[in-house]
């Protein structure tokens, strides 16, 4: 039996006619005239109108979810989650300032989530960079070096983060 490519379209005895929209190891997904989605088994009896025959690539909803959420973190400038260090939940940053000014505090939490939104918007800019068609490889490694600096230079906040894994690296971790 030769699978069905999607595009076909049949005639089916119950359903009526209609067109191939995805096909798995298991099934056609038909999308009927007249009663819309419908999964028919892949030996179901059925009149083929038009016979596709491509290549069929059958690709699973994880899959399809799996690369969408790839893509999603790869160029969008949202961030993943990122736990703060367990002793600093509920703590406050105060900056002192030396002379008689007022001092300035501010939610410990709310200065790590700045932290992380400069992260993740260096690495959307490093992504833009490296996927970019109007610089040359040099240009490249150049401003690659300028990343590796900056994230080099906010190490000093890596005593935040919950989980190393999300620790800034400068060059000496490269």
């Amino acid at each position: 039996m030769k699978l069905l490519g999607i595009g076909s379209r049949i005639d089916h005895p119950e359903y009526g006619k209609g067109v191939v929209t995805n096909v798995s190891s298991k099934h056609y997904w038909i999308t009927f005239l007249e009663n819309g989605l419908e999964t028919i088994d892949l030996d179901s009896e059925f009149e083929v109108i038009e016979g596709v025959e491509d290549e069929v690539d059958s690709v699973s909803f994880f899959d399809i979810e799996r690369s969408l959420v790839q893509i999603l973190e790869k160029w969008s400038d949202t961030h993943e989650k990122v736990a703060i260090a367990d002793k600093w939940k509920g703590g406050k940053l105060i900056l002192d300032p030396g002379d008689a000014t007022q001092n300035k505090e501010m939610p410990i939490e709310t200065f790590f989530h700045k932290i992380v939104m400069v992260r993740d918007r260096i690495r959307v800019m490093e992504q833009k960079i490296n996927s970019s068609n109007n610089l040359d490889d040099q240009e490249k490694i150049d401003l690659q070096q300028y990343i590796t600096r900056i994230y080099g230079s906010l190490t000093s906040f890596n005593v935040l983060f919950k989980s190393k894994s999300d620790y800034f690296v400068g060059e000496k971790g490269k």
